[in-house]
């Protein structure tokens, strides 16, 4: 009584939610990462390029961008991040630092999220609550960890935002939003735990 009416859904697409909901719950972050992907690299970017593609933006504005790193290529990326950060770290707080410039360096690579400003700001004049979405990087996330990778994100913006611009000639528009470092799984996920579920959800009306 009072609820709403509903229909019979057949078991594929109640099973098609299911494995969407469990790649979502598998999704964590895993910092001992090795460079021993388990699928090819071409995959790694097919992953990302179709998902740059298909997560949907505000108003369609598809401002999203991404530049992957692989290699030789990742491996610099970090060395620049560790000499940019030696020089603001103290030295006392120096090795715990230069540690996770290493473990990020042992990945295989490195996806580069940014958002095209030339873009955003045409939407901002246009809607004024426009705002920036990480649609993206949680997607490719998902999907990299549906694959058999491990991954984590970094946040290492702005301060290497221009040696990454002239590094790997990215557009002045360009403005970089997060850091996926991805390879293979060299250790587990740490404890995750979630505040009760009473606390944050409500329903009425059913």
């Amino acid at each position: 009584m009072g609820s709403i009416p509903t229909t019979a859904t057949p078991a594929t697409k109640a099973n098609a939610a299911d494995t969407f909901l469990s790649l979502i719950q598998n999704r964590r972050s895993i910092y001992p990462l090795n460079k021993t992907l388990p699928i090819p690299a071409e995959r790694v970017q097919t992953i990302i390029s179709e998902s740059l593609q298909a997560v949907p933006s505000s108003f369609n504005s598809q401002s999203n961008r991404a530049v992957v790193l692989f290699g030789a290529e990742h491996d610099k990326l970090w060395d620049i991040t560790a000499e940019i950060l030696k020089a603001i770290v103290p030295a006392d707080a120096w090795e715990a630092t230069a540690g996770k410039m290493a473990m990020f360096k042992a990945a295989a690579g490195t996806a580069l999220f940014f958002e095209d400003q030339t873009v955003v700001e045409g939407m901002q004049a246009k809607f004024p609550l426009y705002a920036d979405r990480a649609m993206l990087q949680f997607a490719v996330w998902t999907a990299l960890e549906a694959e058999g990778l491990g991954a984590n994100l970094q946040h290492y913006n702005p301060l290497v935002d221009q040696k990454i611009a002239e590094e790997w000639n990215v557009p002045v528009t360009w403005k970089l939003t997060a850091q996926l470092v991805f390879g293979g799984k060299a250790g587990e996920a740490g404890e995750k735990t979630f505040t009760p579920l009473e606390e944050k959800f409500k329903v009425y009306g059913a």
